[in-house]
């Protein structure tokens, strides 16, 4: 079991942009996010690229990126274009989020800097997968940062190119990847 230095992660002064994190547990659950969990997806999305893709990336790089999360416009927009699921810990704590459009680009898969490793985004990528053949997409494309591109490369995927691409200020290297699902 993972050991945690603080209960609760708190970035913002915002309404519901505390979450207590628990322990984890095997008993994850997915469900369907809303636009009511967009203050604790900024937190999460800014956690895990300062703290996750910090050992890839240097702090300017990772600032710039987190950057990209500050504004609750965009994300209710990602979330109106995108289906995006959740996983959630015993205790109904978001630990993780993913979300791909109905052509099969999967635009995110973020998991808690405290999760990491857990099986959380092992979940995420099997629901979007599940999704995508739902949709009738037959193959998944992702821009995929070099912190994640082991994993998505243990799960099936393929690097198509290497590229440079904007965050917010800088450009960053990720790999355009894909997964051509089995029926």
């Amino acid at each position: 079991m993972k050991e945690k230095s603080e209960n609760y992660r708190c970035f913002s002064t915002a309404k519901n942009a505390c979450q207590k994190i628990g322990p984890p547990s095997p008993q994850y659950k997915l469900r369907k996010l809303t636009e009511e969990d967009i203050p604790i997806l900024q937190i999460l999305f800014r956690e895990t690229v300062l703290h996750v893709n910090a050992r890839d990336y240097t702090r300017e790089e990772v600032e710039d990126w987190a950057s990209c999360g500050e504004s609750a416009e965009h994300m209710k927009d990602l979330l109106a274009r995108n289906d995006y699921v959740a996983v959630l810990n015993e205790q109904g704590e978001i630990i993780g989020f993913s979300s791909m459009n109905a052509e099969g680009y999967l635009h995110s898969l973020f998991v808690h800097k405290d999760y990491q490793r857990d099986g959380v985004g092992s979940l995420l990528l099997s629901a979007v997968e599940k999704r995508a053949r739902e949709y009738g997409v037959t193959e998944i494309t992702s821009e995929v940062s070099l912190t994640a591109r082991p994993f998505f490369e243990k799960n099936g995927y393929e690097v198509m190119k290497v590229q440079k691409r904007r965050a917010n200020r800088l450009e960053l290297t990720n790999f355009v990847m894909r997964k051509r699902l089995k029926d």
